[in-house]
């Protein structure tokens, strides 16, 4: 499977139920990425592996978020919901995390969106 079947399972995959709490006033259909980066990078981390990285929002020279993204084995760095901000809110920085293990706060939107993409996944082939 391919890191574009991933990503396309992935964008038909997110909604408001899989969104961050703290952003789904903000969420809309026309900007579906929007509070989906945690979610986002831990799945496509479950497929390809790599470094998680995680950087902050600013806006106004303000740290107001975290946005995570990865970094494949291979160096290839695919931020697959940057689409999400504004041009008032820049992400900085970029450092690799850990996964994280044990329960977090985003359990139910991250089995939410696993589930969802694996669906669509196993229809595609």
């Amino acid at each position: 499977m391919s890191i574009d079947e991933v990503l396309q399972a992935l964008r038909g995959s997110w909604g408001p139920d899989t969104c961050a709490p703290e952003d789904v006033s903000d969420w809309r259909p026309d900007n579906p990425a929007r509070g989906q980066c945690a979610t986002t990078a831990v799945l496509l981390h479950d497929y390809f592996g790599g470094c998680l990285v995680r950087g902050e929002v600013r806006v106004d020279g303000r740290q107001v978020d975290f946005h995570w993204w990865n970094r494949f084995a291979d160096g290839q760095v695919v931020d697959a919901t940057i689409e999400q901000f504004a041009p008032h809110e820049v992400v900085v920085g970029g450092t690799d995390v850990e996964r994280p293990t044990g329960p977090t706060r985003m359990d139910v939107q991250y089995e939410l969106l696993a589930s969802r993409v694996a669906a669509l996944l196993a229809d595609s082939t």
